[in-house]
């Protein structure tokens, strides 16, 4: 019987979390990583621009079709013209946008996995190598594919199942990229049975620090366009001080601070 990894016997023994420290910790880093999140933020962007093009110009005609037939009136005889309007054309639309979405997380998972690295090199001192910001997808593509595709199934399922459901995956999906960022040996099984183990143990805490992230990362649109790349990765900071307190790390090399 193959041995069951540490990281499971780390969050049976992981202590109480300090939401209050975690909250205080994630806006003082802030001063330090505010370029590394903007600079993020933008490449993660630029990857992804192309992909959401892919999706959203073949059905372009669609949206200015219903909006001329909303300038004429259905009243005075004008039908759009729908370019969509035979099965075969929405199959292979389906199919584009489902390679499309999964090829976007491959490509954007390692980006934010790449931030995880910087903050802990910010926060501990540590004098391990990040890497450039694809550094990630060295021999892990598969891997990575595989996250993204049973983190997209598990939030299907849950949205079919009255959307109830998806309040409770949406803690453990959270956790999967710093659990694959600062555990690469696991397997992808492994990977997501942790997130699901941690997840469940500290699921009001996670759930808290989401909510709260996320409602901070949208002040962003208080400066327009320019502040949401300047706030969007605040999310991954406390996600990173929950993942330190509970699992953290072997190699942790704590530094003072003034």
């Amino acid at each position: 019987m193959p041995m069951e990894p540490d990281i499971f016997k780390k969050i049976e023994n992981a202590p109480r979390v300090d939401f209050g420290s975690i909250l205080s910790r994630s806006i003082d880093m802030v001063k330090l990583v505010w370029q590394d999140a903007l600079v993020h933020s933008l490449l993660a962007f630029g990857v992804a621009l192309p992909l959401i093009l892919l999706i959203l110009i073949p059905v372009l005609p669609i949206y200015i079709d219903l909006l001329e037939a909303g300038a004429y009136g259905n009243g005075y005889g004008y039908e759009p013209d729908l370019p969509f309007s035979s099965p075969l054309p929405v199959i292979i639309y389906s199919v584009i946008v489902i390679i499309a979405s999964f090829a976007m997380q491959v490509i954007i998972l390692p980006i934010a996995g790449h931030f995880y690295k910087v903050l802990k090199k910010a926060d501990t001192g540590s004098s391990e190598e990040i890497g450039g910001y694809f550094v990630l997808l060295k021999g892990n593509v598969g891997k990575l594919f595989l996250l993204a595709l049973a983190s997209g199934g598990i939030a299907i399922v849950a949205a079919l199942l009255c959307y109830l459901p998806i309040f409770y995956v949406m803690v453990p999906l959270q956790l999967i990229l710093p659990i694959f960022v600062f555990n690469q040996k696991l397997s992808v099984s492994d990977t997501i049975r942790a997130a699901f183990k941690l997840g469940h143990k500290y699921w009001i805490y996670v759930f808290g620090i989401i909510m709260l992230s996320s409602m901070i990362a949208q002040l962003g649109l208080i400066l327009c366009f320019v502040g949401v790349f300047l706030t969007a990765y605040f999310v991954h900071l406390p996600m990173y001080f929950f993942y330190k307190d509970t699992i953290g790390f072997d190699d942790e090399l704590p530094i003072e601070r003034t």
